[in-house]
């Protein structure tokens, strides 16, 4: 029988609710882009959304199939480094601060984590892990996409 995740998306509920510790000034990345950068990150998150929908709805079902392939995928999309030409790559290292690369690389880790949780059908860790996962993306956008999220200032 499979263990609920339901504790998990309590605890998803209440990182939304609650202020983030140790909060800092924000720093937004996006209007220090350029153009070309600033679309492909903006897919690339469009690309995360969509499938973190997806792994939603597989969890709620059981569907560790699913939850894996999606978040392999979100693992794998590096949308930016697919289609970035190394000077793309130099215009977004001089306009992100070290944090962000390094908020990225772990979300990146917890997808893996996810999806490795998913193939070993590990329903509690599923629920945690993508509780993680949510957690990071409202961390990094409190932190520098408040031009596009004035909501989490």
């Amino acid at each position: 029988m499979r263990k609920p995740v339901a504790t998990s998306f309590i605890a998803v509920a209440l990182l939304v609710l609650l202020p983030t510790a140790n909060a800092q000034e924000p720093e937004p990345v996006g209007p220090k882009l350029p153009p070309k950068v600033r679309g492909l990150l903006i897919q690339e998150m469009v690309a995360v959304l969509g499938a973190s929908h997806e792994i939603l709805d597989a969890l709620i079902q059981g569907q560790d199939d699913v939850v894996a392939e999606k978040a392999q995928a979100i693992h794998d999309s590096f949308i930016l480094q697919q289609q970035m030409s190394d000077e793309d790559r130099q215009a977004l290292m001089a306009a992100v601060p070290e944090s962000f690369v390094e908020r990225d690389r772990a979300f990146h880790a917890l997808t893996a984590q996810l999806a490795e949780a998913a193939r070993q059908g590990d329903s509690t860790r599923q629920g945690a892990l993508y509780g993680e996962m949510l957690g990071a993306c409202i961390a990094c956008h409190e932190r520098y996409a408040t031009d596009r999220f004035p909501g989490l200032k």
